[in-house]
């Protein structure tokens, strides 16, 4: 299987990206709440990323709330110009810490503000809406649409992403607009997405795949207790983890991974990735 190299890209919208990016869901407290267990750790993994080529930043101001964006600014402002950073919005945190959907056109708009004050820009590469439930309720579907349209015509935002989305939401996004990245569960052990996978590659548009190692909240992960994947890793000298996201980035070429870690160790094993050669015909 051919290695994905450090060096490739691919575009969200109009800006092409190295596809193994950072994600910053893991910077703030435990459960993303609240401050980091270590500021300046947080801050080191940040600055050591963008030192080792990152120039994709997920993030989202409900992480935290707001720390993340946070230390985002105070680690990388003023920002490198050709870095992209891309955030969410459709949802919330109570004081419970649960998360939340807060769906409505208004609530958007003031989510994408307040992401562009706490990250001190005026405008972020993209935007994705992000969707909860299975259904599709078209009448806020389509108002959603509407408000993430008009905020990328004023220019706060460049692209329209979605996240956590049908296929029939894609389907109708871009019937109505163009849409620049989809972010959705996938992984070796949970390939539900799959058609969503291959209507993004054919219109060209970025697949972030969240979870990528399974989920983060869970105790049981099948992705790195898969035997072959823990095999692999021994006769490659590579940890599961590694053979997991390489796996991940070779799907598809618009394929572009968001590992988040609070540990300048595991950015360093997570950027490796793209240059790991997986064996041929390796199938999970």
């Amino acid at each position: 299987m051919a290695t994905a190299s450090l060096s490739a890209t691919f575009p969200i919208g109009s800006r092409a990206v190295h596809r193994v990016g950072f994600g910053a869901m893991q910077l703030p407290g435990p459960g993303v709440w609240g401050p980091p267990r270590n500021h300046e750790q947080a801050i080191a993994v940040l600055r050591r990323a963008v030192d080792l080529g990152v120039d994709h930043i997920d993030t989202a101001q409900i992480y935290g709330p707001g720390v993340a964006n946070e230390l985002i600014r105070e680690a990388l402002h003023p920002y490198p110009e050709n870095l992209a950073i891309v955030s969410k919005v459709g949802g919330k945190r109570d004081e419970q810490a649960n998360w939340l959907p807060d769906p409505e056109p208004d609530s958007l708009r003031r989510q994408i503000e307040e992401n562009l004050q706490t990250l001190g820009v005026d405008t972020l590469a993209a935007v994705n809406l992000r969707i909860f439930g299975d259904g599709i309720d078209r009448d806020l579907y389509d108002r959603q649409l509407d408000a993430m349209i008009a905020a990328r015509d004023e220019g706060l935002i460049e692209g329209i992403g979605l996240s956590n989305i049908t296929l029939g939401h894609l389907e109708i996004a871009l019937g109505r607009t163009d849409i620049v990245c989809v972010q959705n569960q996938f992984n070796l052990a949970d390939r539900a997405a799959q058609p969503i996978l291959d209507l993004s590659t054919e219109r060209g548009i970025a697949f972030v795949p969240f979870f990528p190692l399974g989920s983060a909240f869970s105790a049981d992960n099948p992705v790195l207790g898969n035997p072959t994947v823990q095999r692999v890793a021994a006769e490659l000298g590579h940890t599961p983890a590694q053979i997991a996201l390489a796996w991940t980035l070779n799907l598809a070429p618009n394929v572009l991974l968001i590992p988040g870690t609070s540990s300048v160790a595991h950015l360093e094993e997570n950027l490796a990735v793209a240059d790991i050669v997986l064996p041929d015909g390796l199938t999970f």
